[in-house]
């Protein structure tokens, strides 16, 4: 009988990847709701359909952020207590944390889809692109709280010592959103109705269902839902603590905003349809990082808390190895999938395929580098360091890529080539720069923390 891993083991490189797996391979599924989407509204309803579905999902990630703000900087906080023994306040916050984002969620939900059409009109979409974009999003948005909820018990289950539970939750939430996406979009053709419809349901699969088990007095993990009162000194710290993991999360959404505004001037619709390409196995392939990233977090804030410094050297030193590996191996299988994965969702288009291979070719060497600062910014969230942590997600996905995109597409211009190379090597630059602050931060903080 295989005995379950506990936060207070010793780790091998063994055991992290059996303990870290199931969070990544969740965080692999919740990445491909966007894609399956994109896959059918592109082969099954029309280039400007697609369009809108890529247009519109940054502003519907900027509200789902906020769940995974509340996850990361809340299992840090959970699993800070479980190491220093205390149960039962553990479980006090995480039941507050949980009523919390329903009751927040459902604002935001029914605030965004009063003021949807002004602000996805103001982001430069109009005409058919314009009614996409609203009835697209305004049908998510009714499963927001759901949404949040799924993201956060990404973090809540591996602190529970439940990865693979959660793995299971994120697998039938997955599956649902592409059968109903099969039925809805392929067989019964409705268009973007039907694909927002198989979202919305998968969410509620994802966030809903896991709330019956953690209410369940008897479960058998370390978390359980149950009476709690407010305290705002943890609900501070814990937004403090995962403050950097919103910021990552809003930041790549107005970056996409950003790309998707400057790929309109120079390339117009199909700039932005070969963008959402890219961003689909980029978002997939960083998942695989964010999913190991959050996965180890729980185990270094554990014994952060219980002092036990040389365990927190052993999974640190073995981290940067397994993410270096995982660099590598993502930078081959995009430069690899750069023509197959173009011709799925784009090949109807030559010029647009074309497009969308060159892209790959490019902005593909950004996984070498993106690594470092995933991994950083999430061991400085599970070291209950906040400031550190989101000092790293702020510069690398807001400061160095808008400096970027702004500024490489005229360099290229200036130079007589193509702006939008500069678009797409912008990416690439910003991993770099972010990659260097990460190192930095991490020797700057080695004898606070001892992790080397």
């Amino acid at each position: 009988m295989i005995m379950s891993i506990k936060l207070s083991d010793h780790f091998t490189y063994r055991k992290l990847f059996r303990f870290t797996i199931p969070t990544i391979i969740m965080m692999v599924f919740v990445s491909i709701y966007g894609v399956v989407d994109g896959f059918f509204v592109s082969n099954f309803a029309g280039e400007t359909e697609f369009t809108a579905v890529n247009f519109v999902y940054p502003v519907l990630m900027i509200l789902g952020a906020v769940g995974f703000m509340v996850g990361a900087g809340g299992s840090a906080l959970i699993g800070k207590n479980l190491g220093k023994g205390r149960t039962e306040k553990a479980n006090r916050i995480f039941s507050l944390f949980v009523y919390l984002t329903i009751v927040v969620g459902a604002v935001l939900a029914a605030i965004t889809i009063v003021f949807l059409r002004p602000i996805v009109a103001l982001l430069g979409a109009e005409g058919k692109l314009l009614e996409d974009c609203v009835l697209y999003g305004r049908i998510i948005l009714l499963a927001l709280p759901a949404q949040m909820l799924q993201f956060e018990f990404q973090s809540f289950f591996v602190t529970a010592e439940k990865p693979k539970l959660g793995l299971w939750f994120t697998l039938a939430a997955g599956c649902t959103n592409m059968l109903l996406d099969l039925l809805l979009v392929a067989v019964f053709p409705m268009g973007l109705v039907g694909a927002a419809i198989a979202t919305a349901v998968s969410q509620v699969v994802g966030g809903v269902l896991p709330l019956v088990y953690f209410f369940r007095q008897n479960n058998s993990s370390l978390l359980r839902l149950g009476k709690t009162s407010f305290d705002g000194k943890s609900v501070l710290k814990a937004l403090g603590n995962g403050s950097s993991e919103f910021l990552a999360n809003v930041a790549m959404s107005v970056v996409s905003i950003l790309y998707n505004a400057q790929l309109m001037r120079y390339a117009g619709e199909p700039g932005v349809a070969a963008y959402g390409v890219l961003m689909y196995v980029n978002f997939t392939f960083l998942s695989c990082l964010i999913g190991y990233s959050v996965g180890i977090a729980p185990v270094v804030s554990y014994h952060y808390g219980a002092k036990s410094q040389e365990e927190l050297k052993n999974v640190f030193q073995k981290s940067l190895t397994v993410v270096a590996v995982m660099s590598v191996c993502m930078l081959v299988a995009a430069l690899a999938l750069a023509v197959p994965v173009s011709e799925m969702f784009v090949g109807y288009n030559t010029d647009l395929e074309q497009m969308t291979v060159r892209g790959f070719f490019i902005f593909s060497f950004g996984f070498l580098f993106a690594g470092a600062s995933i991994f950083a910014s999430s061991f400085f969230t599970a070291l209950n360091n906040g400031l550190v942590s989101a000092i790293i997600s702020f510069m690398r996905t807001l400061v160095f890529q808008v400096a970027a995109v702004l500024v490489l597409p005229l360099v290229f211009t200036w130079l007589g080539g193509d702006p939008l190379d500069g678009i797409w090597l912008s990416i690439v630059v910003a991993e770099v720069v972010a990659a260097l602050v990460s190192v930095v931060c991490i020797v700057c903080k080695r004898k606070q923390y001892g992790y080397y």
